[in-house]
Order: structure tokens, then C-alpha cells, then sequence
């Protein structure tokens, strides 16, 4: 039994080596890659605006007699005298951060039925005309280039109807609204 009992010590130390020179020889075949890093994270901004000193009426346009130029709202009075009668005026939608944005929609709003044979209303932005409310689009106004202003036209015109009935009968005082739709691109 003494015998028998060395052979088992000697087995069990034995593979205590065996299990140390292993762990040693794995140790021996492993690497650790490290990654340092330092990162700046610089400030963003959203700021898409009406470039408030950026107004033109146009050439042959009638002068508003009021008009209020701010970041985010463009508001005019004028009066039309007669039909060929129209005001029209450029502002700039600029983009003056550091995200792209990009035009969605143009909402107007609508004239009604008997207005619209005398008076015609319309938004062009970045050469496109709108004459309704329009969605789906994709106008990109880019941020940091050259390209980062969307010339907006405000046009309204009295017109000369097919039939002078349809002409007012008396002043008419019509409001006009209109909204640019600006998302991150």
C-alpha cells in the first residue's frame, strides 16, 4: 500500500508540475494591446435663421409700409391700389451653425376662391416656387460653405381678373402666412 500511495503522490505532484509549466507557457504566449485615446468634442449648434440684414424689394415693387425683419419671423403690410399692383421682397434664410439642415416643407396659407381671382401669393425659395403647402421636400442648406443661404422671395400681386365683377368691392385686408419647415440633415 505504501507502494501504491508514493505512485499516487508522485502521480498528483507530477501533474501539479504539469499544470504550473502550462500555466507558465500559456503566460508566455499572451499579449494585452492597450488603447489611449483623447478626444475633443467640439460644440455644436443648430441656428438656421433669416439673415436679419438681408431685405430687398424688388425693383418695381409697391414699398411696404411696415415691414419686421427678426431671426425666425419675416412680417409685411402693404397696400395694393390696383391690379399690376404687386410687393415683392428677398430675405435670406442662412444656416449659421454647424449642422446641416435641410428644407421639408413650405406651408402657406390658402386664399380663398374669390381672393385668389384677384390676388395671387407665392413663396420661392432657393429658385423653387410655391404657390400651396407643399411637403417631402429635401432643400439641403448646408452649414460651414458658401452654399448655406436659401434666397426667399415674397411675392404678392393684384391681379387683373378675366371678369371685373370679380374685382373687390370694397378695401379688403388679406393676412398671408407662410412657414419654412428646417430639419437636421
Amino acid at each position: 500500500m505504501d507502494k501504491k500511495k508514493k505512485k499516487e503522490i508522485g502521480i498528483v505532484l507530477l501533474l501539479l508540475v504539469a499544470v504550473v509549466a502550462m500555466t507558465i507557457g500559456f503566460a508566455a504566449y499572451t499579449q494585452d494591446l492597450n488603447i489611449t485615446g483623447n478626444v475633443t468634442v467640439k460644440a455644436s449648434k443648430w441656428d438656421v435663421h433669416y439673415n436679419p440684414n438681408d431685405y430687398h424689394e424688388t425693383t418695381g415693387s409697391v414699398a411696404a409700409t411696415a415691414h419686421t425683419l427678426g431671426d425666425t419671423d419675416f412680417s409685411f403690410t402693404v397696400t395694393l391700389t390696383k391690379p399690376g399692383d404687386f410687393y415683392e421682397t428677398t430675405i435670406n434664410a442662412k444656416n449659421f451653425g454647424t449642422i446641416d439642415a435641410v428644407l421639408k416643407s413650405v406651408t402657406m396659407s390658402s386664399l380663398t376662391a374669390q381672393q385668389a381671382n384677384y390676388l395671387r401669393y407665392s413663396v420661392k425659395v432657393n429658385g423653387t416656387e410655391y404657390l400651396t403647402t407643399t411637403s417631402g421636400l429635401s432643400v439641403d442648406l448646408n452649414a460651414g460653405q458658401t452654399n448655406n443661404t436659401h434666397p426667399v422671395i415674397v411675392r404678392v400681386e393684384y391681379l387683373t381678373p378675366a371678369n371685373s365683377s370679380d374685382l373687390p368691392a370694397t378695401d379688403q385686408t388679406v393676412t398671408v402666412t407662410g412657414t419654412l419647415h428646417y430639419e437636421s440633415k
